[in-house]
């Protein structure tokens, strides 16, 4: 099967090598070359990486051979500039010829400039969810998911959505034994669905380093079953309850008690992870009180019950993080 990556020139380089060792994995657990990957650039010179790391295309863009199975726009760190108008009609006249194709973070930006996003569904890193939706109004963007299906349209979300991605096409073309192997193999422990939230990632991104609001946010992670109303957040801040929902609001951009409750809901996925805590006890140390009012919060913001997400997402590493979880 012929994949084809191309890259930008300032390409991110944890995307291109997630999907390159998902692929290269695959091909060694039914032994054989079932992936023919190539990586296509602008032109066949070494691309320097954002991180640095240099990248030696198998060719330009314009001498890959015939079209592949599956075409697929790596990002680049931050939006990438437009790779030029020969690129652009190169994507539009060889997309038809594929059975699949899609992007990496970013890419999806590319993928606009050829005008394929009209009418689809889209993801993309949920840093430039909004800018992508902005300047491709005729997509349907939904920034928080860390990946997307649409039809032959695959989009993931910025760097390790890029592995997800991978597996999600590996699933489909050698079955769920090979891509968990996969997984694995590359000490992915959760092999994440499209439709779950990278609403966690936005918690880890938004941390303020500063001021009195980063206090407050580790308290909120440290005592996820203590008093978190608003009131009592503002008297750590030492901030008037209404300044401190306004700076809150600005700073972070949620809510405070929106931001509790998907910190909670960031608490129970890891103890339904890797423990085997019952679901009223997770919902107890997570904050939530009860397994009902957790399985609401859970069904609302990541799609799947607590239950259901502890047998999509239990890790091999219990016993390890039993300990923790009893401990700490």
């Amino acid at each position: 099967m012929r994949i084809a990556i191309f890259v930008p020139t300032d390409v991110h380089s944890l995307e291109l090598a997630g999907l390159m060792d998902v692929f290269a994995e695959a091909n060694a657990r039914v032994g054989k070359m079932f992936y023919e990957v190539a990586i296509l650039a602008a032109d066949d010179r070494t691309i320097r990486s954002a991180s640095g790391l240099r990248v030696v295309p198998d060719c330009a863009f314009d001498a890959y051979p015939g079209g592949p199975d599956t075409l697929l726009v790596a990002g680049s760190v931050g939006v990438p500039r437009s790779p030029g108008r020969q690129v652009i009609d190169w994507l539009i006249n060889i997309v038809p010829e594929t059975r699949r194709y899609g992007s990496v973070c970013t890419g999806a930006f590319v993928l606009g400039e050829a005008g394929l996003l009209a009418g689809r569904r889209v993801t993309t890193h949920w840093q430039f969810a909004s800018l992508l939706g902005e300047r491709f109004p005729e997509a349907r963007v939904e920034g928080d998911r860390v990946f997307v299906r649409d039809g032959a349209m695959i989009t993931s979300a910025g760097s390790s959505a890029a592995i997800d991605l991978g597996l999600s096409l590996v699933e489909e073309d050698l079955g769920r034994e090979v891509a968990l192997y996969v997984a694995r193999r590359l000490v992915v422990f959760l092999k994440r669905p499209g439709d779950q939230s990278q609403f966690s990632v936005h918690l880890a991104a938004q941390a303020i380093d500063r001021s009195r609001l980063h206090k407050v946010q580790e308290y909120i992670l440290n005592h996820p079953a203590a008093d978190l109303s608003v009131t009592a957040l503002a008297k750590i801040a030492a901030m008037s309850v209404r300044n401190f929902t306004r700076v809150f609001s600005h700073e972070v951009g949620i809510s405070p008690s929106d931001y509790v409750e998907l910190t909670r809901i960031d608490v129970a996925r890891f103890l339904l992870e890797g423990s085997r805590l019952s679901i009223t006890l997770i919902a107890e140390r997570s904050g939530f009180g009860s397994a009902s009012a957790m399985r609401r919060a859970f069904v609302s913001h990541v799609g799947v019950t607590p239950s259901d997400y502890r047998d999509r997402f239990r890790t091999s590493g219990d016993g390890a993080r039993q300990g923790l979880s009893e401990n700490g």
